[in-house]
């Protein structure tokens, strides 16, 4: 990353990372060009800026977190401040795209600011995954498509079992090993 991209950084956004790159490679893959795409999370917006540019999907964003509405606003991504998928209407999107916070935490050790937002996924590493697989079926449009990133931290299966609670299948379309985990997205349909 050069030093000009680095000045628009937001020391409270999370910034793309191999989780990214993975997540953006696989929808953009998947994607066919015209669809109407939700990134939850965004982040940096970096995801959903290279869903737009790569496709010729009409991409939104969404993030809880103020500091990355920005970073993403000024990356040129139509942002939304909203907590996952609540303020979107019913049945809006072709795809939505997710990568949550996974990294299971200790209760005892988080320190409670807008980059543990970014990276907590709770005790299990699962407590922003389970509430988003129940709520984005309302949003989504009846042949869509989730594509959801997980990591091996959180536990995959589980993560599957919990879609198919919630009405949807699943398949692994990409998957990427490090030294202490392994990166899979996980695309979900109905």
């Amino acid at each position: 990353m050069g030093l000009e991209e680095r000045r628009d950084e937001e020391p409270d956004v999370y910034q793309p990372a191999e989780d990214s790159h993975l997540l953006a490679e696989a929808a953009c893959e998947r994607l066919e060009g015209d669809e109407r795409v939700l990134e939850v999370g965004t982040g940096s917006g970096y995801v959903a800026g290279r869903i737009a540019d790569r496709t010729d999907a009409r991409v939104i964003a969404s993030d809880l977190n103020p500091h990355a509405v920005r970073q993403a606003r000024g990356a040129g991504v139509e942002t939304v401040r909203a907590d996952l998928v609540s303020p979107f209407r019913d049945a809006t999107f072709d795809a939505v795209v997710f990568n949550p916070p996974y990294l299971p935490t200790d209760p005892e050790n988080e320190w409670d600011d807008w980059m543990e937002h970014a990276l907590s996924g709770g005790e299990d590493g699962r407590a922003v995954i389970d509430p988003f697989l129940e709520h984005v079926g309302r949003v989504l449009a009846p042949e869509g498509s989730v594509y959801l990133l997980v990591s091996s931290l959180t536990g995959v299966d589980e993560v599957v079992e919990e879609a198919g609670e919630r009405g949807f299948s699943a398949v692994a379309v990409a998957d990427e090993s490090f030294p202490f985990e392994t990166l899979t997205v996980l695309e979900l349909l109905r």
